[in-house]
Formats: structure tokens, C-alpha cells, sequence
């Protein structure tokens, strides 16, 4: 069972950045893909971004795309997601989350993700 914990969220102006960071328990990390998702109120929690166990692959949604980037370090078992140019529209709950079966390929299909993390709060304001 991979436990996840993120860190990093808070409160940010428009266009400002901000990197949010998901430490994993699990010392096999690095055979897990690996995502980041978000949920804002009274919305699905979508997708936001995801990579394989190297991070030689990786997928965005087409709303983030140019402006975020994920990232991991699997001797630490942490993978983050730098954001920049923040707007308000990115307002929302930040999950990160575990994929056994993304080792080599990572997906955006929220239902691959067998383990979560308890979410950080991103909020943008305009």
C-alpha cells in the first residue's frame, strides 16, 4: 500500500508559480506511474499531468500545457509539479496519485490510479 502526502499548496496572486511535492512511503516507487489531478468545487476532479517511472514520458492536460511540469526523483520518492503563469481558473484541490500499471507508460484515465494522496489546496486569485 503506497502511501502519498503532498505539500505546497497556498495562495497565489495571477501569473505567480508555485510547486507542489507528493512524498511516496512505498521503497518501491519508482515502479509506480505516477499523476497529478485536481477537483475544483462543484467539479469532477480532472487530470492534470503524469509520468512514467523515469519520467522520460510524460502527459498534460492541454489547460496546463506550456505552464506545468512534472517531475520525480526516485531515490528521494517524491514527484512534483511546477506550476508558473497560475491563473485563477487553476483554483482547486491537488491530488497526487499512484499507477501500478504506469511503469512505462503514463495515463490520464483517473480510474488506473489505485492510491491517493489527501490533496492540497491551490488557490489563484485574480
Amino acid at each position: 500500500q503506497v502511501q502519498l502526502v503532498e505539500s505546497g499548496g497556498g495562495l497565489v496572486q495571477a501569473g505567480g508559480s508555485l510547486r507542489l511535492s507528493c512524498a511516496a512511503s512505498e521503497s518501491t516507487f519508482s515502479l509506480y506511474g505516477m499523476g497529478w489531478f485536481r477537483q475544483a468545487p462543484g467539479k469532477e476532479r480532472e487530470f492534470v499531468a503524469a509520468l512514467n517511472w523515469s519520467g522520460g514520458r510524460t502527459l498534460y492536460a492541454d489547460s496546463v500545457k506550456g505552464r506545468f511540469t512534472i517531475s520525480r526523483d526516485n531515490a528521494k520518492n517524491t514527484v512534483d509539479l511546477h506550476m508558473n503563469s497560475l491563473k485563477p481558473e487553476d483554483t482547486a484541490v491537488y491530488y497526487c496519485a499512484a499507477d501500478r500499471e504506469g511503469f512505462s507508460t503514463p495515463s490520464l484515465l483517473r480510474s488506473r490510479y489505485h492510491y491517493w494522496g489527501q490533496g492540497t489546496q491551490v488557490t489563484v486569485s485574480s
